[in-house]
């Protein structure tokens, strides 16, 4: 009989962990998609994956929460792409890679996120706990943006405006992708808004 080293069963472990969180996502957005935010409970979720409300808990302080989902990549991840851009490549450059990669990912789960972007859209109240995360990122990044180039993010405001321009690229695409139901891929979208970025953003013709 085969023996199972720890590390196979730590990477099992971690695998099926991953999957019942993303179970639970999809869960709660199709359910809210089908009955109205108020309609759901964390017990419908936690029942539609045959789980308990105690095993959703683990994973979601709130069934709001579980519809916002976890970014594709949590911000030590986007500060640790960002650091391993060249620093030969301008910030702005450097952010549009990392985006790009984001944007890569979201592709591929089209499904599940178009119905995460029409559930935001229905439920407005999900939004403050959408921005705060955003934020937390964009803070993350900023920072990240700031050891880059060398300066004070405290003294020097081109850190954070980097930041914040790069995420409101990335917004848009988003906000173009969902409307034209993920039919052109989103990675195109932001190199669009990048190349609008990049030339000065002039009057489209």
């Amino acid at each position: 009989m085969p023996t199972v080293n720890s590390s196979d069963e730590l990477g099992r472990r971690d695998r099926k962990k991953l999957e019942t969180r993303a179970a639970l996502e999809r869960a709660a957005l199709t359910l809210v998609a089908e009955r109205g935010l108020a309609q759901v409970t964390v017990e419908d979720i936690a029942g539609a994956v045959d789980v308990s409300s105690r095993t959703f808990f683990n994973y979601f302080p709130s069934k709001e929460d579980a519809l916002i989902g976890r970014s594709p990549e949590n911000e030590a991840e986007l500060a640790g792409k960002l650091a391993a851009v060249p620093v030969s490549e301008p910030a702005l450059q450097a952010l549009r890679l990392v985006l790009r990669s984001v944007a890569e990912l979201v592709q591929q789960e089209r499904e599940q996120w178009l119905l995460r972007l029409r559930v935001l859209e229905q439920n407005p109240s999900l939004l403050p706990r959408l921005i705060a995360g955003n934020a937390e990122a964009e803070r993350c990044l900023t920072a990240a943006v700031a050891e880059r180039v060398g300066v004070d993010p405290a003294a020097d405001g081109y850190p954070a405006l980097v930041t914040a321009v790069a995420s409101t690229a990335f917004r848009v695409a988003m906000i173009r992708w969902s409307a034209a139901d993920g039919v052109p891929p989103l990675a195109g979208l932001l190199d669009e808004a990048f190349d609008r970025l990049a030339a000065g953003l002039p009057d489209p013709r």
